[in-house]
């Protein structure tokens, strides 16, 4: 029974997104085959973007931000399982970038549209940097706008993690990660 036991709770770590333990959120290393791209042609824009697998094991958040149309967001997300980081400070991310400024995205329910909480964070060109981003920092968003009485982000619901980039700047990103885990 312990040797069934042990098997379940190994597969209950793995999330869509990668794989989940009480010190990863996100390991890209697992994979990303389970992140899907939301950019602003859901509104007319033209802006494209995608999150790739690399040869070390970590994951690439590419594209091309455009301003026609009114466009200006790309982004990526994925399902994680319900987790409850209540007891923490917030997330970190291991990230190389490109010197632009990005968006860690949270969201508390499983639905593609609704409220997201984000916290944006600058990016050193070249240089791998660990960031963390407290709760306190996650603002409420609904396309774009905070909504008036959103509730702060409950970390002890998140159930989809994103990665957005709308800095008012056209032209091509990229913006490399190792993994999100939660801060202490």
């Amino acid at each position: 029974m312990r040797v069934g036991s042990l098997i379940l709770a190994a597969l209950l770590a793995v999330a869509p997104g990668g794989i989940v333990t009480p010190e990863t959120l996100v390991d890209f290393a697992a994979g990303v085959d389970a992140w899907r791209a939301v950019d602003d042609v859901v509104m007319g824009g033209v802006s494209r973007s995608g999150l790739r697998a690399t040869e070390a094991g970590t994951a690439v958040f590419e594209g091309e931000l455009s301003l026609e149309n009114n466009g200006g967001f790309a982004s990526v997300r994925t399902l994680v399982p319900p987790t409850d980081l209540s007891g923490r400070k917030g997330l970190t991310v291991r990230v190389r970038g490109d010197g632009r400024r990005y968006r860690l995205r949270l969201r508390t329910d499983d639905r593609y549209d609704g409220i997201a909480y984000q916290a944006e964070f600058g990016t050193e060109a070249g240089e791998w940097e660990e960031i963390t981003l407290p709760f306190a920092e996650f603002a409420p968003s609904f396309r774009g706008r905070r909504p008036p009485g959103a509730e702060p982000l409950d970390p002890s619901r998140i159930r989809q993690v994103g990665l957005m980039i709308a800095d008012k700047q056209a032209g091509p990103f990229a913006l490399e990660l190792a993994w999100i885990r939660p801060a202490p």
